[in-house]
């Protein structure tokens, strides 16, 4: 199927060509997918130089909520309209299968877009404040008012593993609120955003309000993080990189929002381990594990942890492995060549420090090119082995038995991430107990759900801030306090 046939990028409404190629490679295969031109350096310089000019100027803060709506609409349906090249460039560029390309990057990434209007249409961005009596009484204050305005200028940076979707949810929040916005997107998966210069040029959002650079290193990355005329950051991708991003930023003081990595647990209570086979499942199907939000220990009372072991083995066990174009393929490849070695290197660790790999462990037979690596089940004696430590990005479970549940909680909070968490229980009532002793952003009881109503993000080093929800539109704004009285005579 074709995929989107561009080679520029896009800085301030104009199609910029480069010198420098970047040439991407598809992992399902290791073939060469599409070649395009990096973003010169000045040419980043000057999509921020134009960025800040329309924010200034107000070109597009300035109009009316109805009118930023209305255009970014239409936006939302140029890039719903061109799904058929958009689904197959997803699936090229990030070895995706054409499911999860269509129903949650392009169809949930619409949805939760147009959610995210309708939301922040629904929001007071402008109310009274409540005053004290006294202020009241002296005739001080008239009016107490507090007003959410802009933060200007906005760099966003998204992840290889869902640039459509993380684009969307940056992308829209941020120019409802009237700000001006620079997307970089993951240089291993730069295609895919494209099509979001087509859709600002098509729905004539005013030059420099958008703007889509590219690159192969890291250098536009951090001038847009480090430029003093850049007023903030929302980033989703590694903690390392992460606290980069904060020491860039750090100089000129910048407002930064992260959804960084995430070691999240999956707890099942007595009453529910007949369920952990389906929520193991969960983890490697369609991202390959590679989810910042992957649930990827599994926490199980200790006198049933050889059953769950062998219910996720035997589960791991069925699930095909090959090309996303396969008819009976259910897992991908993970993104590339050293991501795949990074899978290997932390089983090793696991194995080195007491775990036992029960199934899986490397790459599959029968798939010599391609960045495979089978669905792994780790048995591992304690919460201090590596790989219940460190996030892996991969295919790979780690299975943990618990005495009850306060020691439980202790092993799900034992981490320096907290960006989701799972808990399973007949018993509600004790299984939201649980839930609400997890130090971590979001905590899924028996079920999910993924919404522009909904928040997430991280607490400790797993992000700052949120994404998506009220909260997530209010990341990209000031508050601003005007306190309002007569002028004496």
């Amino acid at each position: 199927m074709p995929i989107l046939d561009e080679h520029r990028t896009f800085v301030a409404g104009r199609w910029v060509t480069g010198q420098d190629v970047i040439s991407v490679e598809n992992p399902a295969d290791e073939t060469h997918v599409h070649d395009l031109t990096a973003t010169p350096l000045d040419e980043v310089e000057q999509a921020i130089a134009e960025a800040r000019r329309s924010f200034d100027a107000g070109v597009w803060a300035n109009r009316p909520v109805t009118e930023r709506a209305r255009k970014l609409l239409e936006f939302i349906d140029h890039v719903e309209a061109n799904a058929a090249t958009v689904i197959p460039t997803l699936v090229a560029e990030a070895g995706q299968p054409t499911r999860f390309a269509d129903m949650t990057q392009m169809r949930a990434g619409v949805g939760i877009a147009r959610q995210t209007i309708e939301l922040y249409s629904s929001m007071r961005h402008e109310k009274p404040s409540p005053v004290p009596v006294d202020d009241l009484v002296r005739g001080r204050v008239a009016l107490s008012i507090r007003r959410h305005e802009p933060v200007g200028v906005v760099t966003a940076i998204t992840p290889y593993n869902a640039a459509l979707i993380m684009g969307f949810q940056k992308l829209i929040p941020a120019l409802m609120a009237g700000n001006s916005v620079i997307l970089r997107p993951s240089p291993l998966t730069p295609v895919s955003s494209l099509i979001f210069g087509k859709a600002a040029e098509a729905a004539g959002l005013p030059d420099g309000v958008l703007s889509v650079v590219a690159e192969t290193g890291t250098a536009a990355a951090e001038l847009l993080t480090s430029h003093p005329a850049v007023d903030m950051v929302s980033f989703t991708g590694s903690t390392l990189a992460g606290r980069k991003i904060l020491a860039q930023a750090a100089p000129t003081v910048k407002r930064v929002s992260l959804e960084l990595g995430g070691k999240s647990a999956q707890i099942y209570l007595p009453d529910a381990v007949d369920r952990a086979a389906v929520g193991a499942a969960m983890v490697v199907m369609s991202t390959a594990g590679q989810a910042c939000v992957a649930a990827t220990r599994m926490l199980v009372p200790e006198e049933q942890r050889a059953q769950v072991l062998d219910a996720v083995s035997a589960a791991y066990r069925n699930i095909k492995v090959g090309p996303p174009d396969s008819a009976d393929a259910t897992m991908g490849p993970v993104i590339s060549g050293a991501q795949r070695d990074r899978c290997e290197r932390l089983v090793r660790a696991a194995e080195e420090n007491g775990g036992k790999v029960v199934c899986g462990g490397g790459r599959p037979a029968g798939l010599d090119r391609g960045y495979y690596f089978e669905p792994t089940v780790l048995d591992l004696p304690d919460n201090a082995n590596p790989a219940a430590q460190e996030e892996i990005f991969g295919p790979v479970i780690a299975v943990l038995g618990y005495r009850d549940l306060d020691h439980a909680v202790e092993i799900a909070n034992d981490t320096i991430y907290g960006l989701s968490g799972q808990v399973y229980g007949a018993d509600v009532s004790a299984a939201v107990g649980v839930a609400r002793r997890l130090r971590t952003g979001a905590v899924n009881v028996n079920t999910t759900v993924f919404s522009a109503y909904a928040p997430s993000g991280g607490y400790k080093q797993s992000g700052l801030g949120r994404e998506r929800g009220p909260d997530g539109i209010r990341e990209f704004q000031e508050v601003k306090h005007m306190s309002i009285g007569e002028l004496s005579r």
